[in-house]
C-alpha cells in the first residue's frame, strides 16, 4: 500500500520561507510523478507544482513560479517543495500526491484527478 506523509508546514511571516517534504512508502517513486496541491478554506484544491521522478521534468502554477522550487531524492523516496517569498495568499493546506502513470505522459499532470495517491496534508499559514 502506497502512503504519502507530508511535513514541514507551519506559521511564517510574509516574505519568509518554508520547505515541505513528502515521504512515500510502499513503492519507489522513481517511476512516478509527484505533485503538490493546496486548498484554502472555501476554495477548490489547486495545482502548485509537480515533478516527474524519472527525468526531473517539472511544472509550476503561475502564482508560484519563481518563488517555489520542487525537487526529489529518489533514493530517499522523498519530494520537496522549497517555498520562498511567501505571501498571505499562499496560506492553505498543502497536499502531496503521486501519479503512477507518469511514464506514459508527455509531461506532468496539473489536475487533481490525474493523481492516484494522496497524503493527509500539512498546513501552511503566512501572516501579513
Amino acid at each position: 500500500q502506497v502512503q504519502l506523509v507530508e511535513s514541514g508546514g507551519g506559521l511564517v511571516q510574509a516574505g519568509g520561507s518554508l520547505r515541505l517534504s513528502c515521504v512515500t512508502s510502499g513503492r519507489t517513486i522513481s517511476s512516478y510523478a509527484m505533485g503538490w496541491f493546496r486548498q484554502a478554506p472555501g476554495k477548490e484544491r489547486e495545482f502548485v507544482s509537480a515533478i516527474r521522478c524519472t527525468d526531473g521534468i517539472t511544472g509550476y502554477a503561475d502564482s508560484v513560479k519563481g518563488r517555489f522550487t520542487i525537487s526529489r531524492d529518489n533514493a530517499k523516496n522523498t519530494v520537496y517543495l522549497q517555498m520562498n517569498s511567501l505571501k498571505p495568499e499562499d496560506t492553505a493546506l498543502y497536499y502531496c500526491a503521486a501519479d503512477r502513470d507518469a511514464w506514459r505522459r508527455v509531461t506532468v499532470v496539473r489536475t487533481a484527478t490525474g493523481y492516484d495517491y494522496w497524503g493527509q496534508g500539512t498546513q501552511v499559514t503566512v501572516s501579513s
